[in-house]
């Protein structure tokens, strides 16, 4: 099996869809030793940020001495970002290896039990993940929840911590419509007197996480009430803060993402270390902040001409990044390049970024959940704003490029949409990276 083999049979696996629950997984997980038993976890929920509070709190762990894996999702350019150790992503050999390897053992298992076992992508993916990290001799993993929380396949790990982001409205068809519906679902992670840290949530929300955690007797820690952190300053490639809880008080710290909410997700990275570690030092947090290689987020790929990627894919994300770019990049003619899923609340998407832009070019990345850019077209229209639409990503940055070129030094693209636009992106642009002047700052 080559590695486009590997590749292709875990997409393949796509066709079974996505299906909530446990007992697949955990019959996956035995027949390969039960590798979620055999390191320490760190796990992590939420609607908005948890990719950015995963990362971090895996470096900030990797800063103490520990050897640290990290399981996200998605990925933006290559499948092997999802599993990292020490912030080095597995190697393609591995994936053909793990892949091979498991694919057997549940075709053995099925001829054995004449029970079917096939899993889904998510549920094959988390078990290499889990294999990988067991096999590698890790300390901790720090484990991202790939949608939901109760059911997820990753939910059958038993962390040292809990830590849920901002809740909002995303995956509804799975997770359901009213905000308390989706909070009980990503409460779910939280296990019996297991800490769990959180931000202020919507009421709706934050009587879900409260009264959970409070029915499994697991304590509580909200941002703001039992810990804080101060922003000093953001800018496009590096947020300066300061931390305090009862124990640790540390300022100086600069975290190399851009964003005041940044502030908040380095403060529950902060924390959920401190607990699981039972203690950090504020020497190695700085240091474990200042290591933090997190793409897709705010995130400079090119200097000349002015190239910005983002993640934003629901309503809140995308309020949040149009509150950025109306505060730090005034000055910037902003030409914003648009690839949204179907699936997705569009215009709650839409209507945030469409006033702050100068320029709208839509387009869609090469998936099937993509919405039409004519599509995305019509409904600007209907808010009474005009577009551009480009058929592929590429011409749509090569559109963008020529605009930029007429603004000057005053214009900036703004790729986003969804995290499939922003790595077909990345792919386009030839995963460019940051220029040293725009790491000087750091």
């Amino acid at each position: 099996m080559s590695y486009n083999d590997a590749i292709s049979y875990l997409y393949g696996l796509q066709k079974h869809g996505i299906k909530l629950g446990l007992e697949k997984t955990a019959k996956i997980l035995s027949i390969v030793g039960d590798p979620q038993n055999k390191f320490r976890a760190i796990h992590v929920a939420g609607t908005n940020g948890k990719g950015s509070v995963s990362a971090i709190t895996a470096s900030i762990v990797t800063a103490h001495g520990h050897k640290t894996g990290l399981f996200t999702s998605p990925h933006l350019v290559s499948f092997t970002e999802r599993i990292r150790i020490n912030n080095v992503m597995i190697s393609e050999h591995e994936i053909v290896a793990l892949t091979d390897e498991i694919r057997d053992i549940i075709t053995k298992a099925e001829a054995e039990t004449q029970e079917e076992l096939v899993p889904t992508f998510f549920e094959f993916v988390t078990a290499m993940a889990f294999l990988y990290f067991s096999r590698s001799g890790v300390d901790w993993v720090v484990v991202e929840t790939g949608m939901g929380g109760r059911l997820d396949a990753t939910s059958l790990i038993n962390p040292a911590v809990s830590v849920i982001t901002r809740i909002g409205y995303d995956h509804r068809e799975f997770l359901g419509d009213t905000l308390s519906d989706i909070a009980h679902e990503k409460a779910g992670i939280i296990k019996r007197g297991v800490p769990v840290i959180t931000v202020p949530q919507e009421k709706e929300a934050g009587d879900v996480i409260e009264n959970t955690a409070r029915d499994k007797t697991s304590p509580l820690f909200i941002y703001g009430r039992d810990f804080s952190g101060e922003l000093v300053k953001t800018g496009i490639n590096v947020t300066e803060l300061g931390y305090k809880d009862d124990q640790l008080s540390v300022s100086d710290l600069k975290v190399p993402l851009a964003g005041e909410y940044q502030v908040i997700n380095a403060s529950l990275a902060i924390r959920a270390a401190s607990i699981a570690l039972n203690g950090i030092e504020g020497y190695r947090v700085r240091d474990g902040l200042l290591s933090v290689r997190w793409p897709g987020r705010l995130e400079t790929v090119c200097a000349n001409p002015l190239i910005m990627i983002d993640g934003a894919h629901n309503p809140d994300a995308a309020s949040a990044l149009s509150d950025f770019i109306k505060k730090y990049c005034s000055d910037y003619r902003i030409i914003l390049v648009m690839g949204i899923m179907s699936d997705k609340d569009v215009k709650g998407i839409l209507q945030p970024l469409l006033p702050v832009a100068a320029e709208v070019i839509f387009t869609a990345p090469d998936y099937g959940r993509a919405a039409s850019p004519e599509q995305l077209s019509g409904l600007a229209a209907e808010m009474r704003y005009i577009s551009k639409t480009s058929s592929s990503v590429k011409n749509a940055i090569e559109m963008a490029k020529q605009s930029s070129a007429a603004f000057g030094s005053s214009g900036l693209i703004l790729i986003t949409g969804s995290f499939y636009t922003i790595g077909e992106a990345k792919e386009v642009l030839g995963e460019k990276a940051i220029l040293g002047k725009l790491r000087e700052t750091l």
